[in-house]
């Protein structure tokens, strides 16, 4: 892809997660370059350096501000499908807002045609909105897996806020109100909002439908509902995965309230290009190498 290819403008509904149209035609570009999060989940285990296994959280490594046009510019030379470049972990981007506004701000800059996006727990989103908006932020994914504090003190070990430590009720009643507060904001700033929830057996999924109605309610675009992976070294781990029935029956609860995505295929936080099509997980490494 050029660089007059890579500026031209995107539409909005060229984003392949937002938009089950695109899927088949654009991709994505996640920066792993938000090492840290402000909140441990009883099914999260980031693991950085992971080449076998696609999910959240995982990437080969962490990909330095100073490389974020270099490794643009390598992969724009040799594909011309990406219309969304966004920042999705390992950890949450907001946990330091700094270092991700400079790169978005970066993306925006070089590539002001190119979609770019984020993806969030939304704990400490509220303040940096604005700043989101003026970097070119199109699109915003919320997580939320609770909408009553009595379940999400059993999804959620801790939360921080200013360096402080909060637990159990207070913590979950905390990123709710934080969620909120966050999601009206963007709204008002025309951002398009995809709400995540993890659904998590035994414990939110006969809550599932009351999130739905809950970011209905807050003007959310669509919601993702995802099926928790397993992952050794966590609570949850013992829980399983939630079936193919129960995660369709989910679904069909909250699509009464919300519109649904389908095609979700819980991408890496390196992932590169078409959905069902992404580069083989080294690429990172080997445009790293090439860079230095």
């Amino acid at each position: 892809m050029t660089q007059h290819g890579a500026c031209t403008k995107r539409d909005a509904s060229d984003h392949p997660c937002f938009y089950g149209s695109a899927k088949a035609r654009w991709g994505r570009i996640h920066l792993p370059v938000a090492p840290e999060c402000n909140i441990q989940c009883n099914f999260c285990n980031r693991l950085y350096d992971c080449a076998n296994e696609s999910r959240p959280g995982v990437t080969q490594g962490i990909l330095e501000q100073d490389d974020v046009i270099p490794y643009l510019r390598m992969l724009f030379r040799r594909r011309s499908d990406i219309s969304v470049v966004g920042i999705a972990g390992p950890g949450d981007p907001m946990c330091d807002p700094e270092r991700t506004l400079e790169v978005l701000r970066a993306v925006h800059s070089a590539y002001p045609g190119l979609l770019l996006c984020l993806s969030t727990n939304g704990m400490n989103l509220f303040e940096y909105v604005d700043d989101l908006a003026d970097a070119g932020v199109t699109h915003v994914t919320v997580t939320i897996n609770a909408v009553d504090p009595l379940i999400g003190k059993q999804i959620y070990d801790w939360v921080t806020v200013n360096n402080n430590v909060y637990r159990g009720n207070e913590a979950a009643m905390l990123l709710l109100s934080r969620q909120t507060e966050a999601i009206v904001r963007l709204k008002e700033r025309d951002i398009m909002i995809k709400v995540n929830t993890v659904v998590i057996p035994g414990i939110n999924t006969d809550h599932i439908q009351a999130i739905a109605q809950e970011v209905a309610v807050l003007s959310a675009d669509i919601m993702n509902c995802i099926p928790m992976i397993p992952v050794e070294d966590t609570p949850f781990v013992h829980l399983g995965a939630p079936t193919d029935e129960l995660m369709s029956r989910v679904r069909d609860f909250a699509s009464l309230h919300m519109p649904q995505m389908y095609h979700c295929r819980r991408c890496r936080a390196d992932a590169i290009g078409l959905l069902y099509a992404d580069e083989p997980s080294q690429c990172l490494t080997e445009a790293r190498n090439e860079i230095r």
